[in-house]
């Protein structure tokens, strides 16, 4: 599969709730760089224990762009009185993740969610 297919597919997966059958796309060692104060996550248990907290958010790719073993996704995130654009960033060795980075507008989504 290529970076984009893998990348696609996981969002299918996640969005339908089919966290087990996704996580075969996530690499042992993935690392998962959240930034902020929570800082990397390392391994498939730290994705999985993220998909565990699965919020009713849904996510609507716009645009994908797929260059050697990466694959970056701009799409639109949007959840009880949200929607804002995100993306995200793969790096993907033998169908799976071993990378992954992720940004949100968390301004406009806070701004929505206050009604301002």
């Amino acid at each position: 599969m290529t970076p984009s297919e893998v990348h696609a597919r996981l969002v299918e997966l996640w969005t339908a709730g089919r966290f087990e059958e996704g996580l075969r796309y996530i690499d042992p060692d993935v690392v998962d760089h959240r930034g902020g104060t929570a800082g990397d996550h390392h391994g498939v248990d730290a994705w999985r224990a993220k998909w565990d907290q699965k919020a009713d958010v849904t996510v609507k790719i716009e645009q994908n762009v797929t260059e050697g073993e990466f694959s970056v996704n701009r799409y639109t995130s949007s959840g009880p009185g949200y929607a804002v654009t995100s993306m995200d960033m793969i790096r993907v060795r033998d169908d799976r993740v071993v990378e992954h980075w992720a940004l949100m507008d968390v301004t406009a989504r806070a701004a929505q969610l206050r009604g301002t």
